[in-house]
This record gives C-alpha cells, structure tokens and sequence, in this order.
C-alpha cells in the first residue's frame, strides 16, 4: 500500500476499526488526510540527507515515511500505545526512523529527556547534521513543544508544523492585543513567524472544532544574540504574564519580593522610558528582552531555582 492510500480518511477508519480503537480528543488526535498537505509541510522543511527530522505526534506513521524520505533520519515520538503499535507497523521497514513510545515532554517546561538524547545522538552522528521540527502536532502540546525546544541548546534550523490557526495568530501577535503574551515574546525574541497556510477542519480525521495553520519558524541569531541570559529572559516571560493585568511595577515587586526593592523596580523602568503603570502586555518585545537584562544584571539567578 502506498502511502497515500495509507493516510485517506477511509482507510484510517477501517485501520481503527479493525483494532478496536478510536481516535483520542484528549490527546488531540486529528491526523491529516490531505496527501498535498503533507507534501506541502515536507516541502517547505526543505529536509535533505544532513537533516534530523523531529516529528511530535507520529499517529499511523502517514507523515513520518514522507519525511524518512527526504530526512538523513526522522525521530518521531508518539504517546498513544494504541497508535504506536500502528506507526511501528507503517515504519518497520525503515532504517532512518526511530521511533519513541513516550509523551515528548517531562513537564510543561520541558522536553522528555529521552526525546532529547536521542536527537542529540542522531545530530552527532555527522559534523554537518542540523534540527528540523516537521510535524503535524496535536494542540494540546503545539506551545510548550515549539517553545521548549527554542529553549534547549539544541541546534534547531527550522520548524514546519500543523497548529490550531487560533495559536499561529498568538505566535505572532502584537502588543496591545489580547492574543499577546509570553509565547509571543519568548518567539518573536529570537525567531522569525511566518503563516505559510490555513487549513480547514475537512483535511482532518476526525475533523476538528477549528481552523489550523502550517507555519514557519526560523531563528534569527541577531536578536537572540540580545538575550543575555536566556533562561532568567524565560522564567521572567512566564512570570510577568501571570500577573498580566497588574501594574508591571506591582507585578515585580511580588513575583521577585526579597530579591529587588520597589524603588529600584521603579528606576528600572523609568530607565527604559516606562511608567509605574505600565503593564507587559503593552510593551514592545525589545523593550522586555532589556527589562530582563537589567533585571538580571542587578539581581542574579538565584530566583531562577524558585520560579
């Protein structure tokens, strides 16, 4: 069977039948059964024997055999055991592949440390190999996969993947706007976003309740390079955005309370041209990434092991 025949709508339907499974909406299982779509994600990863491909969200396998096409190898990770053991099947015959039984993240803030080592040792195994996140991921885990893996050292080149359209649009949103917050900032600091396509809930099985995109992440060592310290930056985002609607100043005050007094909040953003009302979810990129430099500078890490 080709593969295109592998990822039709009828035929995963039969496929589950005949297992005695169904498709599971608290894991965000909706696999895409357009084959031009999955042509198109592939495409635009511009994958070649150098390349890692990092797939989160294997499901039956039906992107996975396109990318080992391409890719020098694919790590795929898949958590459902149910839908594991379809993957295996479709990839058995396919020595680029490994394929992971394991949820590719250890917590919210992290990726599973067997997701990690194994990428690490497929990048080692040539000079030249570069990280390439291609994948079809299901909602529930789009924002902490895509940013996670900005956080590791991991050197990443690319990113091409299917998320609700509703979280694209957040990807790139602007400040003043509900849709605005440490996502958007923590990307936007060091990335570049591009929306390559909307897709409607048709080209998926089951079909979703919403709209999806393909979009593009790339990194720009430019502005990362403005980072100072890359995980104070982070835990500062993640922080600040719990308080979004308060005072930034009061914010501080209360998410750093024992490390930075009030009048040296006061001065540090009176520095960058902010008021005592200002608050972060009105502020310019730029602007927070200098905050946490500052921040940094005056008070150290040791809050780090607290946040």
């Amino acid at each position: 069977m080709d593969a295109s025949e592998r990822q039709t709508r009828t035929h995963l339907m039969r496929l589950f039948d005949a297992n005695g499974f169904h498709p599971r909406s608290d894991l965000g299982q909706n696999f895409l059964i357009d084959l031009n779509l999955i042509e198109f994600v592939v495409r635009h990863a511009e994958l070649d024997s150098r390349d890692v491909a990092l797939e989160v969200g294997t499901g039956t396998g039906g992107m996975t055999t396109f990318l080992a096409a391409k890719a020098g190898h694919v790590v795929t990770v898949e958590v459902d055991k149910n839908v594991y053991k379809l993957a295996l099947a479709a990839t058995s015959g396919l020595e680029n592949v490994t394929l992971l039984h394991t949820d590719a993240l250890k917590n919210k803030n992290q990726l599973h440390p067997e997701v990690l080592e194994t990428v690490r040792r497929e990048l080692a195994r040539e000079p030249d190999r570069r990280l390439k996140l291609t994948a079809n991921l299901p909602y529930h885990v789009a924002a902490p996969i895509i940013g996670n893996l900005i956080a590791t050292d991991l050197p990443w080149e690319r990113m091409v993947v299917t998320v609700q359209f509703e979280m694209g649009e957040r990807m790139m949103a602007a400040p003043r706007t509900a849709e605005y917050g440490a996502m958007a900032i923590w990307l936007q600091s060091q990335c570049r976003i591009q929306i390559l396509k909307k897709l409607g809930p048709q080209v998926f099985w089951p079909r979703p309740q919403v709209d999806s995109a393909v979009v593009l992440v790339t990194p720009d060592p430019e502005l990362a390079a403005k980072i100072e310290h890359r995980e104070f930056f982070h835990d500062f985002l993640r922080r600040v955005f719990t308080l979004r609607r308060k005072h930034l100043c009061g914010a501080i005050a209360t998410l750093y309370k024992g490390h930075i007094t009030r009048p040296q909040i006061e001065e540090l953003l009176g520095g960058l041209g902010l008021g005592e009302n200002a608050r972060a979810e009105e502020i310019e990129v730029a602007t927070l990434v200098e905050l946490s430099n500052r921040m940094v500078r005056l008070i150290g890490t040791e809050c780090l092991s607290e946040g």
